[in-house]
């Protein structure tokens, strides 16, 4: 009788024990409460996003030309200091400041697109082919840049609610998330992620390996697309007829 007892628990101790393991497998890194990730990687391309902007003429940015490469330093200099080496939730303020150093860029970059696109247009801009390939590839790499952010910020409620692991719905459909034995049990979405959507869909003009799942993730996609295709085509064309 003691040989039978001390046989079910052992097959009950073996049971709980794949089921825990079950559990763990079941639910990935990305659906549940992890650590932040290091904020390494937003900073350098926010730098470099400011250092493309102090690059353009001035004719193609805000006056005075420093005004917003300054503001969105303090912005910066405000997020790293509440949140210095990690991406944590803390404080509502620091996700609003943020947002705010995403619209300051988004608003630099996009001035600067639309005036160099009505220069064209117009005549006034692109008399040199290697000055004007500049000033497009650095508003291009500036997109790129920018649209990162909005899919970094706004997946599944941004970088500090992913961390809680409250949303189970995701806005963007990575390979990862779909073939979960292709990567580490602790892989989840971070910024460089972003990145490579942002690039692949400046390039391709179409989703490539992650799908858009959400309405707005959708209509994102499409208006980077869009100015993309606009500023590639019209500087494009405006180099080989100045070459020919």
């Amino acid at each position: 009788m003691s040989d039978r007892m001390s046989d079910a628990e052992n097959r009950l101790a073996r049971i709980e024990g794949l089921l825990e393991s079950g559990e763990h497998d079941v639910v990935p890194a990305w659906r549940r409460a992890t650590q932040g990730e290091p904020r390494w990687a937003v900073t350098a391309v926010i730098l470099v996003a400011i250092a493309l902007q102090l690059m353009l003429p001035h004719r193609l940015t805000f006056q005075p030309y420093w005004a917003l490469p300054v503001l969105e330093m303090v912005l910066l200099a405000g997020v790293i200091a509440g949140n210095p080496r990690r991406v944590e939730p803390r404080t509502r303020w620091l996700r609003l400041l943020g947002l705010v150093l995403m619209g300051v860029i988004s608003l630099a970059n996009g001035w600067a697109a639309v005036r160099l696109v009505v220069g064209l247009v117009d005549g006034t801009e692109g008399r040199d082919a290697g000055p004007l390939l500049l000033i497009g590839g650095g508003i291009w790499l500036t997109n790129v840049i920018v649209f990162a952010l909005w899919y970094w910020e706004w997946d599944r409620g941004g970088p500090m609610a992913r961390v809680l692991g409250r949303h189970q719905y995701a806005d963007f459909l990575f390979v990862q998330m779909q073939s979960p034995e292709t990567a580490p049990q602790d892989w989840e979405p971070a910024f460089l992620d972003y990145l490579y959507l942002s690039f692949t869909n400046s390039t391709a003009f179409s989703p490539t390996d992650v799908m858009p799942l959400s309405h707005w993730a959708k209509m994102l996609m499409m208006l980077q697309s869009s100015v993309s295709l606009v500023t590639v085509v019209l500087v494009v064309a405006r180099a080989v007829n100045i070459l020919q």
